[in-house]
């Protein structure tokens, strides 16, 4: 499913892109099975956050790489907070 919302990349360097709810899910997804999760409690949890940051972006014409990350990791926070920091903090991890 693709929404009718334009995601800025960071820095606003690279061209816009459509939002992808199946990339977010995918990278909730990798970050829950990083920190150990079931893969169930990994694909439930990354749908119903993915679900979450879909309801916040639909009715905005245009968000950002950060918007996303911000708005996933505080949903994330409520039901896996071992997975929100490091969703959070990736880039400094890496």
């Amino acid at each position: 499913m693709t929404l009718a919302v334009d995601v800025v990349k960071r820095g606003g360097k690279r061209p816009t892109e459509k939002f992808s709810p199946d990339k977010l899910h995918s990278s909730l997804y990798a970050t829950c099975l990083s920190v150990r999760s079931l893969d169930g409690h990994a694909t439930d949890t990354a749908t119903h956050v993915c679900n979450l940051v879909v309801a916040w972006a639909d009715n905005k014409p245009e968000i950002t790489s950060a918007d996303i990350r911000r708005q996933a990791a505080k949903a994330l926070e409520t039901v896996h907070p071992d997975a929100a920091y490091l969703y959070k903090h990736h880039k400094q991890i890496i």
